[in-house]
């Protein structure tokens, strides 16, 4: 039925073409050449043309049902009633060239007419064609002209064009949408990767065009294009094939009308290509012809857009009663009779057997009488009923037949099925699709299952909610797998975009993204984490270390008050003068105890108390030993060495020792007055932690906190050290020169420490150094006297220290 008789003479057509515009000037048209008969005719009132590959079964389904939607309206009392619908189907051969001679014969008439202007009134009202594209561009730039409207179901979005095409209306969407509904689809499932295939014409390359301007923006890259056209050379569709094959692209997206699709799969099935996803357009997706069972192993699982499908009542019983005698001076249904049956009506055929006429199509399964996906068919019959209700409107209101565009441009009606028909400023209708997925049923046949839909109408257009898509395990089709958590994506150079690297990130990042100041990555970089939060607390070794040691200190210096108040009577505690004494062992204590406020977490209050109490407490302290080395000084000086002792004054002691801390009170007000310490998180040290820890607020109010206090003790060391020849039994500047020394070397052994220190180890340095200075005062100063009281009591009397009180010379 394909491969009967030839469709045209070009050479014919020229010499029309030639004539035409040889005459133009005088205005008369005459037709030259052999013309072009409708295959299938009824005259009527209004004409409705159509155009389509009638050898095709598909097609000349198509034809029939614009038959059966012409002959319902005639049978209609509210739709055109009293008006007589008539029809003239041209054969397209599915060509553009023979698409332009039934164009011109759809215009011009079946007769040789002289002296009539070529302006004038075409023989039909409106045309229903062609099925491919590029046929149907050819129809509506040669029946535009005479304002025409071509309502039909080709896709290129360039039909869209107002400009180009001013009269053009389609049932079927535009591909506008579709390419955008297929890269939405594509990425839906997660493929970056894909290879292209498409139909080297209009529908195809248009298509194709859109769809990767749309995967380009949704992030898809294409490793291949290819064009196949189905007038290809065999070494074309070849080279083709075998690009697909050695892609590694898994997803292959085909744009291809259903020729060009079913030469491709025949290449493909002899290279034994298996293992692809196809994702197809709407011209083959839902191709009965395409689902046979040897194309199965390529196809099954393939998933694509289709028009909606729809069930037409009563078509199927006009289909069934196709048959020769209606027409039997018509060649076209005899060959389709001969064609369906395998039979022939010329008995002179040998090897073929002679047609009675008795066969029955309701005994064949074919793609004329499979109308179980009515889906271009309903395109037919819409239009075909869009013309009639733009034909009632016009002559309701009394308007010209060459009006008829603007009454099409706006009907709106609905369908016996309740479908709504109408169309939008560039004549397109709904752009609503319907996504089908190939499955095989239990008797291993191909079947087509909607699996879910689209809407463009919908925000930035949506793809419905999938079903389920039944034993078919998804392809992965990436250039370069993910990368793992704690990776980045790297573009490799001179590659698209999906192929890529991995990178580790850096430390602190999920998905190579920095976490938020106070977090940081976990382990897998997946997730923002807070951070550690770090400082010297009670519960760690070092913390509990230091906390032992501060409490031993002071539990020492309480023994040794003990001590010295038991022996309070005793010439050496006396000697020693027991006020100072007792003063300096309680400023020890305090010094030891000062040392807990640096341990635990950091407050407003802990930390100006940290400070506050290291500072005042070691300046009394410094202040008792000064004062006790300048009573020392003044005592074995006096210009009367028999009065052993002299009386100092109690109150310039106390002044001595209340003057001295007084004045590190009034630094530390200051302090706290203008630039108070506070509570710090330092984020800048360690990146993966935050150290809590004590701002000094000024740095200049705690240097001059110290910085006193080494006055005091540099104070104390010259005038120990001018005191160091007192006698031996009493000598005890000798020993406040060495604590000094102790106490002095600690500190400035602490500066530099205490700066190059990280984290919470700058505060284990400093309190070390608050410890380590006052076991040096303690056990420098008290060791020698505590010797004595406890061990060489002997040596504690009045003759003792009196018999060796001179000074050495």
């Amino acid at each position: 039925f394909v491969n009967m008789s030839p469709c045209i003479s070009v050479m014919s057509l020229f010499v029309v073409i030639v004539r035409i515009l040889a005459e133009e000037e005088t205005a008369v048209c005459e037709m030259w050449g052999s013309p072009e008969f409708p295959l299938l005719f009824k005259s009527g009132d209004i004409m409705i043309g159509g155009a389509f590959f009638v050898l095709n079964f598909r097609e000349f389904r198509f034809a029939q049902t614009m038959i059966f939607a012409i002959e319902e309206i005639n049978n209609s009392s509210s739709l055109l009633p009293n008006i007589s619908v008539g029809y003239k189907i041209f054969d397209s051969c599915g060509s553009t060239l023979p698409s332009t001679r039934a164009a011109l014969g759809l215009i011009n008439g079946q007769e040789r007419t002289f002296g009539k202007s070529c302006s004038g009134q075409s023989t039909v009202h409106a045309i229903v064609g062609a099925t491919k594209s590029s046929s149907t561009i050819v129809l509506s730039q040669i029946a535009g002209i005479f304002q025409i409207p071509i309502s039909h179901f080709s896709t290129c979005a360039c039909l869209s064009n107002r400009k180009e095409h001013p009269s053009f209306f389609r049932t079927i969407p535009s591909d506008y949408y579709q390419s955008r509904a297929l890269a939405q689809l594509v990425k839906h499932f997660g493929w970056t990767w894909v290879g292209a295939v498409r139909s080297d014409n209009d529908y195809g390359n248009n298509g194709m065009a859109t769809f990767i301007e749309a995967a380009t923006q949704e992030g898809i890259c294409v490793e291949y294009s290819e064009a196949i056209s189905w007038t290809s050379l065999d070494e074309q569709v070849e080279r083709v094939v075998r690009v697909i094959k050695t892609g590694t692209a898994k997803v292959v997206v085909a744009f291809l009308g259903y020729d060009e699709m079913d030469i491709l799969l025949e290449e493909a099935l002899r290279q034994n290509i298996t293992g692809l996803q196809w994702v197809g357009s709407e011209s083959w997706i839902t191709s009965s012809n395409l689902a046979l069972r040897k194309y199965s192993g390529i196809l099954t699982g393939s998933i694509g857009f289709a028009i909606k499908k729809a069930k037409i009542a009563g078509l199927q019983e006009f289909l069934l009663q196709v048959h020769p005698s209606q027409d039997p001076q018509n060649h076209i249904l005899r060959e389709f009779w001969e064609e369906t049956f395998g039979c022939s009506f010329q008995p002179s055929l040998q090897g073929v057997k002679q047609c009675s006429g008795s066969e029955r199509l309701r005994d064949i399964k074919n793609p004329f009488t499979d109308v179980s996906e009515l889906r271009i068919s309903n395109n037919v019959y819409k239009a075909v009923y869009a013309v009639a209700h733009a034909m009632h409107s016009m002559l309701k209101c009394g308007e010209k037949s060459e009006e008829i565009a603007k009454h099409i441009q706006d009907v709106n009606f609905s369908l016996q099925s309740g479908e709504k028909v109408y169309f939008d400023e560039r004549g397109d209708p709904p752009a609503t699709y319907q996504l089908v997925n190939w499955q095989k049923n239990s008797a291993g046949d191909t079947v087509f299952v909607t699996v879910g839909s689209y809407d463009a109408s919908l925000p930035d257009g949506k793809i419905s909610a999938l079903f389920e898509i039944k034993k078919k395990k998804r392809p992965i089709s990436v250039c370069s797998e993910s990368c793992f958590p704690g990776f980045r994506q790297a573009v490799i150079k001179g590659k698209p975009i999906c192929c890529f690297s991995c990178i580790a990130c850096a430390a602190g990042e999920i998905k190579c993204s920095p976490c938020p100041l106070e977090y940081w990555s976990n382990e897998d970089h997946n997730k923002c984490v807070p951070k550690v939060i770090e400082f010297l607390s009670y519960e760690e070794t070092m913390g509990a270390l230091l906390a032992g040691f501060s409490l031993f200190g002071a539990s020492l210096t309480l023994v040794v008050s003990f001590v010295f108040f038991w022996f309070r009577h005793t010439p050496l505690v006396k000697a020693s003068n027991s006020e100072l004494s007792f003063l300096l062992l309680l400023s020890l204590t305090l010094c030891f105890l000062c040392a807990l406020t640096f341990i635990g977490q950091p407050t407003d209050w802990s930390c100006m108390l940290r400070h506050v109490a290291f500072g005042i407490t070691f300046a009394l302290c410094i202040s008792c030993i000064l004062t006790k080395t300048i009573t020392v000084v003044i005592a074995f000086t006096a210009k009367r060495p028999a009065n052993t002792v002299p009386q100092c004054s109690v109150l310039l002691q106390r002044m001595g020792v209340l003057g001295g801390t007084f004045l590190q009170v009034l630094i530390c007000v200051v302090w706290l007055t203008l630039a108070p310490p506070f509570p710090h998180k330092n984020t800048v040290y360690a990146a993966e932690r935050i150290i809590l820890e004590c701002s000094l607020g000024s740095s200049i109010g705690f240097w001059v906190v110290l910085g006193y206090i080494g006055l005091l003790a540099v104070l104390c060391l010259i005038l120990a050290f001018l005191a160091r020849k007192l006698p031996d039994n009493f000598n005890e500047a000798k020993f406040i020169t060495f604590s000094m020394l102790i106490f002095i070397a600690v500190w400035v052994t602490f500066i530099p420490a205490y700066v190059s220190s990280p984290g919470k180890f700058t505060v284990a340095v400093e309190i070390f150094a608050i410890l380590a200075s006052s076991f040096g005062l303690l056990f420098c100063i008290f060791a020698p006297k505590c010797y004595i009281l406890l061990l060489k009591p002997e040596r504690n009397t009045k003759n003792h220290m009196m018999g060796r009180n001179q000074v050495k010379t």
